[in-house]
């Protein structure tokens, strides 16, 4: 029976994976820094290691990783956050004895950067949209003009800190926030997308588009549902192989009115997408380097974070009088947390949950920074140990 280690057992993509590598006959392991109790007390996990902070202890993190790998006889490591990046950067100093399934780290600092990216994709298909890289917003006013742009940090996660300027940079617009350079993307109008994809050596090996449905305030999605793209998928299967890539690829898209589709930025990681995929598909082999064809879902039920769906997605139908629309949804959608046979990680979610309010308390910031902050990368340069 193989082993499987899933890193950034903090997210519900991690679970996701554990669920699907259990029930195609693989033992799994969860691996993180922080409490992750929502995927760790899943019936499908057999074991879970806590490891030091890949950010602020990288050489304690390596050694922590490699002692797990070889305790627990592991094949294959999937990582689903941003620790990926760590993961790359130290490949050679980890056990050959596993596959570990990320990148060549110079090519996923230029997918990282939501400027170099832009510049790689270009002649895969795709449309990019007109982009510029500016220091300050006087910079990016006077490149836009009047026209509606899109203004994010080179580096940045999850949508945070991203200004829409639909109208155009307002005159009373704040200065940029976040130290580094920014891009500023003329605004694209059409219906939101993301794509899914795993890749080996330039081989597409499972992909699927969806449509984030629900999203926290123009930020995290909690409700999806596929949404099949011939042209998409056409788009990163020559992206793959243009960068040879090996790996979790994922994408955010614009698909105009007249169909074209238009790539935002790249996201070498897994991202909601996972959730699509049931528990007999082929990903675990797709992630092994094994499958011999591209995995694509069986079934197209939609997928949520029922809490969520509840809470955050009830009042945006309640503000925007969608209640109706919203309850079909909700009735509709498939929960990826709690699962039949398999309750536990829901509570194991709440008390993460708990976890990282007093995280955020004691390091005085925000839920989403207390989740995140020890395993991001933004660009610095990362030494060799």
């Amino acid at each position: 029976m193989p082993n499987v280690l899933i890193l950034g057992g903090r997210a519900p993509a991690a679970l996701d994976h554990a669920r699907r590598f259990a029930h195609q006959g693989w033992t799994v392991t969860i691996g993180d820094s922080i409490p992750c109790r929502m995927s760790g007390w899943s019936r499908s996990v057999t074991s879970t290691v806590t490891l030091p902070s890949a950010r602020f202890a990288s050489r304690a993190y390596v050694d922590g990783l490699s002692h797990a790998i070889r305790t627990h006889r592991i094949d294959l490591v999937v990582p689903t956050c941003e620790e990926v990046f760590y993961l790359s950067r130290y490949r050679a100093l980890l056990p050959e004895s596993a596959r570990v399934a990320v990148g060549v780290f110079d090519t996923m600092d230029t997918l990282h950067s939501k400027w170099r990216f832009l510049e790689a994709a270009q002649g895969c298909g795709a449309v990019v949209p007109e982009s510029a890289c500016v220091d300050t917003l006087e910079q990016a006013r006077s490149w836009a003009g009047t026209d509606p742009v899109v203004l994010k940090p080179e580096y940045s996660r999850f949508g945070v800190h991203v200004r829409l300027h639909p109208n155009g940079i307002p005159a009373d617009a704040k200065p940029f926030d976040v130290p580094g350079r920014w891009v500023v993307q003329r605004f694209c109008h059409g219906r939101e997308l993301c794509s899914y994809s795993v890749i080996d050596r330039g081989r597409l090996l499972a992909h699927v588009t969806y449509r984030p449905s629900y999203r926290l305030q123009a930020s995290s999605s909690f409700f999806f549902e596929a949404c099949p793209s011939p042209a998409i998928q056409k788009f990163v299967d020559m992206f793959a192989r243009k960068m040879d890539y090996t790996g979790q690829l994922s994408f955010d898209w614009i698909e105009a009115d007249n169909g074209n589709a238009q790539v935002l930025e790249c996201n070498p990681r897994a991202i909601s997408g996972v959730h699509l995929f049931g528990l007999d598909d082929a990903l675990p082999a797709a992630l092994a380097g094994a499958a011999t064809d591209c995995v694509v879902p069986a079934n197209h039920a939609a997928r949520m974070i029922s809490a969520v769906m509840l809470v955050a997605g009830g009042a945006q139908a309640l503000r925007d009088s969608r209640v109706g629309l919203w309850w079909q949804d909700f009735r509709r959608g498939v929960d990826v947390i709690a699962a039949p046979r398999d309750p536990l990680p829901f509570f194991g979610g709440l008390l993460d949950f708990g976890s990282y309010a007093r995280l955020a308390v004691q390091n005085r910031c925000n839920l989403r920074q207390a989740a995140t902050c020890d395993i991001e990368w933004d660009g610095d340069p990362l030494a060799a140990l």
